[in-house]
């Protein structure tokens, strides 16, 4: 199982120095990837609501998960670099492709990409994007960017997005192209990601439900003419760190760093290919120590 560590992009914590020292650490310590979230904006009077609650208050500061990517890819040279998740409908296709490409080659191949739909209303209205057909835009999304990577010259044409017969170099390192991870949970989504992804990539579901999706999504896969082996399982969860155990009631990955080695455990007799762990939202992670600190404590656990 690989393991994957989340870069203090996001929070108090989050700077220029805290980026390099983290992203060197973490491949000197053989992590396999560093990974970045998404946040376009911080609403004052939110018109969704966070998981039945408000917004986190570390995501009042936020560094842009492309950039933050290239600039972890200058200071390191064997880690992989994921985005965990890029919100398609911010983005026109033929531009991110363009964009993904570059920090491909500049990494020398070590780009990971995973997609989302988003979820805040808000943060769609400022993208200036429409929360209608946004599966189905979605689809066609991935087509281009495949598209894109895969022929030349490319040519794409659909019901959203148009591109006129051309050459778009260079072409990314990974052949045929980065893998690209869906996190996906609605019954369409699972049906996309077996149709057109590389791999699933869940945030935060627990063991069961892992379980039950996983085999969904597996059949989905092979409905669709696919060896549902070739699908890579992805697994993102947000620790929640406290200094003293909780009860036998806790959330998956929250508690004491000895409770959570035992979620760690229960994943990984899973078989996952990767499992990601973010520590940004830990109340005493917003530090660059800190966030040092439980880089160094974590790698001990697995």
């Amino acid at each position: 199982m690989r393991v994957g560590f989340f870069l203090p992009q996001v929070g108090p914590a989050a700077s220029p120095g805290a980026i390099v020292k983290v992203a060197k650490r973490a491949e000197d310590l053989k992590y396999d990837s560093l990974w970045v979230t998404e946040r376009l904006l911080y609403a004052l009077e939110p018109q969704t609501s966070y998981y039945g609650g408000p917004l986190p208050e570390v995501y009042k500061r936020v560094f842009d998960p492309l950039e933050t990517l290239t600039f972890a890819a200058a200071h390191t040279s064997r880690i992989a670099l994921g985005t965990s998740v890029l919100d398609i409908p911010f983005y026109n296709p033929v531009l991110l492709a363009r964009r993904l490409t570059t920090l491909d080659v500049l990494s020398d191949g070590r780009l990971r990409v995973g997609l989302g739909l988003g979820w805040s209303k808000d943060e769609h209205d400022a993208a200036g994007a429409s929360m209608k057909a946004r599966g189905q835009r979605a689809s066609e999304f991935i087509k281009v960017l495949k598209t894109i990577w895969t022929t030349d010259p490319s040519e794409f044409h659909g019901k959203y997005f148009q591109l006129p017969k051309s050459i778009i170099q260079p072409k990314p390192v990974q052949k045929p192209h980065p893998p690209i991870y869906l996190a996906a949970f609605a019954p369409q989504a699972l049906k996309r990601t077996a149709k057109l992804a590389d791999g699933w990539m869940p945030v935060g579901v627990p063991i069961d439900g892992l379980k039950s999706m996983t085999a969904q999504l597996r059949s989905m896969a092979q409905s669709a003419g696919r060896n549902p082996a070739d699908l890579k399982l992805v697994l993102r969860y947000n620790l929640s760190i406290t200094p003293k155990p909780l009860g036998s009631d806790r959330s998956f990955f929250s508690g004491t760093l000895d409770q959570i080695k035992d979620d760690i455990k229960a994943v990984k007799d899973l078989g996952p290919d990767e499992l990601l762990l973010d520590v940004t939202f830990s109340p005493d992670s917003q530090t660059e120590a800190s966030f040092l600190s439980y880089l160094e404590r974590i790698r001990k656990l697995i």
